[in-house]
């Protein structure tokens, strides 16, 4: 943290922002600091020149304060008392480096960044010290930066999305110390074996002090909540799946790993992966899940159907699962995706070398997925229950394969999608696929150009209005968690305890 003090008239100009636009006007305080200075330079009270102006002592305490700014007449009265013009008193700058450093605290202390913290603002006197108001100030300006980077802008959330992708990719999205953990949540409450039950995760919050509360009432804006000073989980009785194991696991996954509150926004995401990681680890164990996949990959029949359906899990999940142990546990590399049925990319993983749509910094998430790969040509078939296998070539070189599934959500369908390099299919099942594409992305001629023909007849007619989500223009939420009501959570835990 660094504080610049060789220039405390242009610090007290500048800190706070719009901040420093307070309801009694943005001069107000350095007028009343050059109305105050005036005053001591000429050896006047604070009471003799009240008097000289008819005015009460208070009214001009609260001037030189910056608490009230003076109307035409009195600020004639003033300067006339204090043998100086209007003008004079009105000069937009500090008249003392202290007074630039007292006036610099006074809007700090005023500001909306300050006022959230809750703390009564201490009074500014001659008693108080240089050092003293400098460390305030440097304090202050500290709280606003990360008060800013809390407030993440996409441009950084999307920045610390994709630096937590490249740890991933280097790890190749295997971390031991979460497989550690999942294995002794299992072993703690006796699991042998199997599809693991919803049984043996309540016997697990049980085991971690937690009893579970399923209510009506769940914060919209959560997906579950934890009453550490009661022992609780809250989740809604009316899950769309019906399926409580995964939403219980990400809310001891904070418990288990010991998150703290997220400082920033790459925090948060960490976090939100380290849940997710934990709770495909405990339902899908490492043991017994390499062990059937060792085993497939001996019979060349590797299949994402397979890994769902032994342990009783979604689709994504099973995914999700088999990135984190190809790797560091079968020996390959892999990709992974969940693209919306719009096109746009919401997940991806990838050690293999596929060259996901991106942007200029380097993120996948948001980009839009070529017409010609499996995530998206899945959508165009009509069987839903059979997986939809394609092999692609790709403008930068090499043949990916890809087994994908459709899946609805309630912002519509979705395209899970796993694939590997033309060299590693043979270790799966649906390798003998006659359905085969060709992606020239990012080349806009690829699928995203129209054809000279369409576009000669159409360019200078068509007017499309886009059907842009309002949330790609606006800030991402701010909070400790972004997104959460904390008002409504609060509100909602006060509530509980009440009924007991």
């Amino acid at each position: 943290m660094t504080l610049v003090t060789s220039d405390l008239t242009a610090t007290a100009s500048a800190v706070g922002g719009a901040d420093a636009d307070v309801e009694d006007g943005g001069d107000a305080l350095t007028l009343g600091r050059r109305v105050r200075e005036h005053r001591i330079q000429r050896g006047m009270t604070l009471e003799q020149l009240a008097a000289a102006v008819d005015r009460a002592p208070s009214q001009l305490s609260a001037i030189e304060n910056g608490k009230r700014e003076p109307r035409l007449p009195l600020l004639r009265a003033l300067a006339a008392a204090l043998g100086v013009t209007v003008d004079e008193l009105l000069i937009d700058e500090a008249p003392s480096e202290r007074a630039a450093l007292e006036i610099a605290v006074e809007r700090a202390q005023r500001g909306t960044v300050f006022g959230s913290l809750g703390i009564q603002p201490i009074r500014v006197s001659k008693a108080t010290s240089d050092e003293t108001l400098k460390a305030l100030l440097g304090l202050h300006q500290e709280v606003e930066r990360l008060h800013r980077e809390r407030a993440a802008t996409p441009e950084e959330a999307r920045r610390a999305n994709t630096e937590l992708r490249a740890e991933m990719r280097v790890a190749g999205n295997y971390y031991p110390e979460l497989e550690r953990a999942a294995q002794q949540l299992l072993d703690s409450v006796g699991y042998t074996g199997g599809p693991v039950s919803q049984q043996t995760i309540a016997n697990v919050a049980e085991k971690l002090g937690f009893s579970l509360h399923y209510v009506s009432d769940m914060p919209h804006s959560t997906r579950s909540v934890i009453d550490r000073r009661n022992g609780r989980i809250y989740l809604g009785s009316n899950l769309p799946s019906r399926d409580a194991r995964a939403p219980i696991l990400r809310a001891l996954a904070s418990l288990v790993c010991g998150h703290e509150e997220p400082r920033n926004y790459a925090d948060f995401l960490r976090q939100r992966v380290e849940a997710n990681y934990l709770a495909g680890a405990v339902l899908l164990p490492e043991g017994a899940a390499v062990d059937l996949l060792a085993d497939a990959k001996k019979q060349r029949q590797i299949s994402m159907e397979d890994l769902r359906d032994a342990f009783g899990v979604s689709y994504e999940m099973a995914a999700h699962r088999f990135t984190n142990l190809a790797t560091e546990r079968l020996g390959l590399q892999v990709h992974f995706m969940k693209a919306h049925e719009s096109g746009t990319l919401i997940k991806a993983y990838e050690n293999d070398g596929v060259r996901f749509p991106s942007d200029a910094l380097g993120n996948f998430e948001g980009a839009m997925v070529c017409r010609n790969w499996t995530a998206r040509t899945v959508f165009a078939q009509s069987d839903r229950f059979n997986p939809w296998y394609q092999y692609t070539d790709m403008s930068a070189g090499g043949t990916y394969w890809c087994t994908s599934r459709v899946e609805k959500a309630k912002e519509g369908w979705y395209s899970v999608s796993v694939g590997v390099r033309f060299e590693d299919v043979k270790w799966f099942r649906g390798r003998e696929t006659t359905h085969r594409s060709k992606s020239f992305c990012p080349d806009d001629r690829c699928c995203r150009q129209a054809s000279s023909e369409l576009t000669a007849k159409w360019a200078a007619a068509a007017w499309p209005e886009a059907a842009t989500p309002t949330s790609l223009l606006a800030a991402l939420p701010t909070g400790t968690f972004p997104g959460v009501d904390s008002n409504e959570v609060y509100a909602f835990l006060e509530q509980n305890e009440r009924r007991g």
